[in-house]
């Protein structure tokens, strides 16, 4: 088996991460630390959680460097989406719906995946766009709320500042043009049925790397 690194943060909790593939998981990478991660022997790198506005972010330069050097780079859910969607061309490889949408350019803005999070537990504090997306598809799916209120949900979820996304902060921003039945009932719902797209292919990206290294 070869060496693995992998940086992980609020996508997916540490205890199922090792579960699916055990191996060293670092905290969200932020600029250097890829390159770090290179020169301590990994052969492969994933690369789903890294920082956004807190520190300076993983630099292209640093995986292209990474890769040069014979490293298997691969992103997913997070800050692993937006780069690989960036990088895919240059041998980065890029796994899961985000990293796909990314690619697409349905998604373009990093404010998509960024949220804030417990640096001690790891524990997210706010909810990321593309999960908010993903939620009000399936509610209005499911006949929790209208597309029309789909519309306004959305609106009102970019109106706030990722950092303060919450789904009851998102419902106050759309105020009145939400009916207070259908506000009840998309939080009831949100409690149950929210989506984490970003767990989703924070799983599919480890479950990658394990096949590529032969473990399943």
């Amino acid at each position: 088996m070869q060496t693995i690194i992998v940086f992980l943060g609020p996508s997916l909790e540490r205890e199922a991460a090792e579960a699916i593939l055990p191996t060293e998981y670092r905290p969200p990478a932020k600029r250097g630390d890829l390159l770090r991660a290179a020169q301590d022997g990994a052969a492969i790198i994933g690369l789903i959680d890294g920082v956004f506005h807190q520190e300076s972010a993983v630099a292209h330069r640093e995986i292209l460097a990474a890769i040069k050097a014979g490293v298997t780079v691969v992103g997913a859910s997070s800050m692993g989406a937006l780069r690989a969607a960036e990088m895919d061309t240059l041998g980065m490889t890029g796994i899961g719906e985000i990293y796909r949408m990314y690619k697409s350019g349905e998604l373009i803005s990093d404010d998509e995946v960024a949220l804030v999070f417990d640096p001690e537990t790891g524990f997210s504090l706010s909810e990321p766009l593309i999960n908010i997306r993903f939620t009000l598809r399936e509610a209005e799916r499911q006949g929790v709320i209208s597309p029309e209120d789909h519309a306004t949900l959305l609106t009102a979820a970019k109106s706030v500042f990722y950092p303060q996304r919450t789904y009851g902060r998102i419902v106050s921003a759309a105020g009145a043009a939400l009916g207070w039945e259908t506000q009840e009932r998309f939080l009831v719902f949100v409690k149950l049925h929210a989506v984490d797209r970003k767990r989703e292919d924070a799983i599919e990206c480890l479950r990658h790397i394990a096949r590529i290294d032969g473990r399943v």
